[in-house]
């Protein structure tokens, strides 16, 4: 296997893409949902918040690099014999995921630049990540209204993907088990 794509399989640069990023946000979702319903006061909230936010900001810079390395690396085609509603499903399901995996995260750090408390981000507590400089100098009043206005947006997009990606998998074991077209074969590492 490659590094590039090929006319019938997924480099092996896409699939690390594809697979860490996938692991990432799983683990970001589960992460935020736990500590989401933790109070403030609790000693491991900090702590949890940190790492989903570090988690997060790896997951933007990679999928940044994904959007890249997918612009200059066309992806193999979906099997001529799938009718032209499941194309057009597959590939804007494929589309709307590479948006959230870009956004989710990116809201993520506009939400955290806007706390009040305007702290930078400890990056996996190995150094501080810069917050976005667009609320330096606004009030607390201002900068909780942005605040709350990119939480909402970043709760929203989240759960977006907590519903695309079920469908995206489903889409997948659909091709591999009742298709039989090795649509998913593409992705898996070591299937050529």
């Amino acid at each position: 296997m490659g590094l590039r794509n090929s006319a019938t399989h997924y480099g092996s640069v896409a699939m690390f893409f594809h697979w860490v990023i996938a692991l990432f946000i799983i683990v970001n979702i589960c992460l935020g949902l736990y500590f989401n319903d933790l109070p403030h006061s609790d000693p491991n909230f900090f702590r949890l918040a940190q790492i989903h936010k570090s988690i997060g900001l790896t997951v933007l810079c990679l999928s940044v690099l994904r959007v890249l390395w997918r612009l200059v690396n066309p992806v193999p085609p979906l099997p001529a014999t799938m009718n032209r509603s499941l194309k057009f499903l597959a590939r804007a399901t494929q589309f709307i995921l590479y948006v959230l995996i870009v956004a989710i995260p990116l809201s993520g750090w506009i939400m955290a630049s806007a706390s009040r408390l305007g702290i930078a981000t400890p990056y996996f507590f190995l150094f501080d990540w810069p917050n976005l400089p667009f609320f330096n100098g606004l009030d607390v009043h201002a900068r909780v209204a942005a605040h709350e206005q990119w939480e909402d947006i970043h709760t929203a997009l989240a759960w977006s993907a907590i519903v695309l990606i079920p469908l995206h998998v489903a889409g997948a074991l659909y091709h591999q088990f009742i298709r039989r077209d090795d649509v998913m074969k593409q992705m898996l590492p070591g299937s050529t």
